[in-house]
């Protein structure tokens, strides 16, 4: 067998990785607003469940975690047209933590994903045949095609994996 030569650990160097895969369904329907220059930012919230069964009981135990998504673009715009409360969601992202100050004073501290890639689970009865329409944002939003109606455009199935 041959031996491969080892590299002492510090002349090792590891690159970092953030990276976060969820399985999970939403809490509620999505929030979408839109910056004043007309991107789209779409939070979402989606449970995730352990279920173990406790070694002196016997009994089935279950715990619920939730996490914030945060999707931005083209993404975020297809969270809020297609997803709502109990949709069942692939999310690919990574952790982002940033501190604000609450509305008394005191500094907190929130960690969320900001997603990567989304993709739809479950089967197409989960979602209605056609999308859900959007808030509206603060700002007004700009209209695609030069503000003429999308009436006239055929309707084209979108894939159900979505990336930025």
């Amino acid at each position: 067998m041959r031996r491969l030569p080892v590299e002492p650990m510090e002349r090792i160097s590891m690159a970092s990785i953030n990276k976060v895969i969820i399985v999970g369904n939403l809490g509620r329907d999505p929030e979408t607003r839109y910056t004043t220059g007309g991107d789209a930012i779409a939070n979402i919230a989606v449970a995730t469940s352990d279920r173990w069964k406790d070694k002196a009981t016997g009994e089935q135990k279950e715990a619920t975690e939730w996490h914030r998504i945060s999707f931005f673009g083209k993404l975020a715009e297809i969270v809020g047209q297609y997803l709502k409360k109990g949709s069942q969601v692939y999310i690919e992202g990574r952790l982002r933590t940033r501190k604000y100050t609450d509305k008394d004073g005191i500094e907190r501290f929130a960690t969320e994903i900001i997603a990567d890639t989304m993709q739809m689970l479950g089967g197409r009865g989960d979602t209605d045949s056609a999308p859900r329409q959007a808030a509206q944002p603060a700002a007004q939003r700009p209209q695609p095609g030069g503000g003429f109606p999308d009436d006239d455009i055929p309707f084209r199935a979108l894939p159900s994996t979505y990336a930025i």
